[in-house]
Order: C-alpha cells, then sequence, then structure tokens
C-alpha cells in the first residue's frame, strides 16, 4: 500500500477518534447529576419559610440594586487597585463569611467550595468543571475586598435597567426601589431592545458578576465554565424561564451548561463538614492546570 494513502487513512482513523474522544467529552459535563438522586429538593430555596436574616437582606438587596449603582460599581471595579493572590489563598480568605442570603446552610464558605466540586467530582464530570465548582464563589471575596454590604455580593441576580421581574424571590419587596417609578427603567424592555442578548444588558452587580470579569482573562476555564461562574445566582432565568423578551440562541446554548451546574451548587449543601486539608494536593493540581500561580483580584 502507498504510504501516501496509508498515512491518508491513519489521518482518517486518528482524526475520527479524536472526534468520538470530544463527543464524549461534550456529552459528559451536561450529563444529568447522579449524586442528589437521594435529595429531598423541597427542602431546598424554601424562602417561605427563610429566617428573617434572609428576608431582611433581600429586602435591602431589592431597594439598593438600582441602575445608577451598578454604574458606579463598574466604574469603581475597573479604578480599583488589584489585590495579588493565589486561589487557594482567596479560598482560605473567604473562609470567614457567612452568606446572609443563603437558607439552605450556614457552614463556611470553603466548605461549600468544596462541597461543590466533590459531588462534580463524585459524578464523573471533567476536570474543567470540578475547579468551576471550586472558584465559583470566589467572587464573595468582594465583601471582603471593598463592598458596601452583602447586598452587593451575594444573593440571587437579576436585570436593572428594565422592569424587575416578578420571579425574583420577594418581588414586593422592590416597593422601596427608585427605578421603579423611571419612565424607562420601569418598562418591560428599559434600555433594551428585543432579544439583546444576555451580554448587552446589565446584571444586578455581586459575586458572580465580579468574579466572571475577575477571571474571564485570567484563567483557561471554556466558556461553558464562564457562564456557570457568570450566571449562577441568575435564578429567575435558569430556574424561572424569566427574560425570554430579552435572551437569544447564544443565552439559549449557555443557559444548558448553567443548569447543568446548579444542582451542584444547590444539592451539595450540607452542614457536614469537610477536610480541605486533605482535599488540598488534588484541588491544587487542578487549579495549576487552569489558573496562573497569582491572580489579580
Amino acid at each position: 500500500m502507498p504510504s501516501a494513502i496509508r498515512d491518508g487513512r491513519d489521518l482518517d482513523t486518528t482524526s475520527d477518534a479524536i472526534d468520538d474522544v470530544n463527543a464524549l467529552r461534550g456529552k459528559l459535563w451536561n450529563e444529568e447529576s447522579e449524586f442528589d438522586e437521594g435529595k429531598d429538593k423541597a427542602q431546598f430555596r424554601d424562602y417561605d419559610a427563610a429566617c428573617d436574616r434572609v428576608k431582611n437582606f433581600y429586602k435591602e438587596q431589592h431597594e439598593k440594586q438600582t441602575m445608577a449603582f451598578n454604574i458606579k460599581a463598574r466604574v469603581d471595579f475597573k479604578n480599583r487597585e488589584r489585590v495579588r493572590m493565589s486561589v487557594w489563598e482567596a479560598m482560605e480568605l473567604l473562609n470567614t463569611l457567612v452568606d446572609e442570603s443563603d437558607p439552605d446552610t450556614s457552614v463556611s464558605q470553603i466548605e461549600h467550595l468544596l462541597q461543590t466540586a466533590e459531588a462534580i467530582r463524585r459524578d464523573g464530570k471533567p476536570e474543567w468543571m470540578q475547579v468551576t465548582g471550586l472558584v465559583h464563589d470566589l467572587g464573595k471575596l468582594l465583601f471582603i475586598l471593598g463592598s458596601e454590604g452583602q447586598w452587593d455580593v451575594v444573593g440571587d441576580t437579576f436585570v436593572v435597567g428594565c422592569k424587575f421581574s416578578d420571579k425574583i424571590i420577594y418581588p414586593d419587596t422592590f416597593a422601596n426601589n427608585p427605578d421603579i417609578h423611571d419612565p424607562i427603567y420601569s418598562t418591560e424592555y428599559g434600555i433594551y431592545q428585543p432579544n439583546c442578548g444576555l451580554d448587552n444588558v446589565m446584571l444586578s452587580w455581586g459575586h458572580d458578576e465580579y468574579l466572571y470579569n475577575v477571571l474571564k482573562d485570567q484563567c483557561s476555564l471554556p466558556e461553558e465554565g464562564l457562564a456557570m461562574i457568570r450566571y449562577h445566582s441568575f435564578y429567575p432565568w435558569h430556574r424561572e424561564n424569566a427574560y425570554s423578551h430579552i435572551t437569544n440562541d447564544k443565552d439559549t446554548k449557555i443557559l444548558e451548561a448553567v443548569r447543568a451546574f446548579n444542582p451542584y451548587d444547590l444539592y451539595s449543601k450540607s452542614d457536614e463538614p469537610c477536610n480541605p486539608a486533605t482535599l488540598r494536593p488534588y484541588y491544587e493540581s487542578l487549579i495549576a492546570k487552569f489558573f496562573p500561580s497569582v491572580i489579580e483580584w
């Protein structure tokens, strides 16, 4: 057999094998979660039974997350002096925070990050998704590095600059937000165009948006991983199907990634502690694959 023909056939075989592997990898991350099969999911995000701490948090968030504040927050982010530290150092620094918006658990942040990553790992999801689970809440560092309170760091996110969706948790608590009286911001489309896409709207400022802007140029996570980080708290969209009038085809594609991630963020929460010291070597090896040794936060 002529070598050129043999080489061509070998190349085709190799190419087909690569395609098969890529197809398998593409299927793996979005397969249904298995770790949560025995979970009573009705016990999670039960905001009707939430304590006063949670309800008071959302009242403050919904009153203060205005368009004017969100513009200022982004200007401040661009102009702020960055703190330099590794991913694991950031996890340890965050460990003193208890999220006032979370009705499901009171464990430390590092434990929640490890619980999320370990659930993804147990289900055999790819390394990039495991490390996404590990870092997804590191934007809460904003509370330590400079914020006005937890209301501009944690909690569900939503679109500002148009009418507040009734799919947002505790929608009545927007009554004292001045944007509901604005002749533009109070309309269905507000400052946006129909189906303009989430890349062209402003979400309420918090740890999701902050971390996305920190990492998008400082890591090698795929588009799906960055979407999981940016939109994991955007429950009115990925859980309640709101904002279809301003989303587009790209958003439909990334919605699959955000929904694939959500069970690991939500249903892995437990008040049973894990051991960071035992898990650290494995996750530091993953961190090194996707992040530089020092990140500018």
